[in-house]
């Protein structure tokens, strides 16, 4: 197993002309990812979190699995700065048992950073990196929020489809929005 922490996929620009460094993440970013979870989860954006604390214990437990997980080859996890700013994450996770050729995506990106082609950015590159770094991966699914139209078009032009959806599967304090489940193959699933 090749150690991945820290290690960097790419350095450039964005679509956009925005300058960033994406890598994998290492210990010492453990504020960076702190922070940037708790601004999210007090923003109540398109994630799990809603208004919820993420004490540094608990990320700093997060984190070290995440590590464990990507040198295991279970996971990748992908940063983006510019100028020593955490922009955003991604992760791709894989499931266990019966369902251990999926990975579970996931993506946050920080709210003064959106609309810069960072989370494109991001996202091809964690699926290229998942592709070549982890060898039970067959299937990528994500779940999306109905009422978040721009994620939801960005999936598909990724190639993802949707094959679900829960109907009011997604409570925002008192306000419902259906929960969107979505696919895509990129290795030949055998029968």
């Amino acid at each position: 197993m090749k150690n991945l922490e820290g290690k960097i996929v790419y350095k450039g620009k964005t679509k956009n002309g925005l300058q960033i460094l994406v890598r994998y993440p290492s210990k010492k970013d453990i504020k960076a990812i702190w922070k940037l979870i708790n601004a999210l989860s007090q923003e109540r954006t398109f994630i799990t979190f809603q208004g919820e604390r993420i004490t540094l214990l608990e990320e700093t437990k997060y984190l070290e699995g995440q590590l464990e997980k990507i040198a295991k080859r279970k996971a990748v996890q992908l940063m983006a700065f510019s100028d020593g700013k955490l922009l955003g994450t991604t992760t791709i996770e894989m499931k266990d048992k019966v369902t251990r050729h999926i990975g579970n995506f996931g993506i946050i990106i920080a709210k003064d950073s959106r609309g810069q082609g960072t989370g494109k950015l991001l996202m091809k590159l964690a699926i290229d990196e998942a592709v070549k770094n982890i060898p039970d991966l067959e299937i990528i699914t994500l779940q999306v929020f109905a009422n978040n139209p721009l994620a939801y078009e960005m999936y598909k032009k990724f190639g993802f489809e949707e094959y679900g959806r829960l109907p009011y599967g997604i409570k925002l304090e008192n306000k419902y929005s259906d929960d969107i489940n979505m696919y895509k193959r990129v290795r030949g699933v055998k029968n």
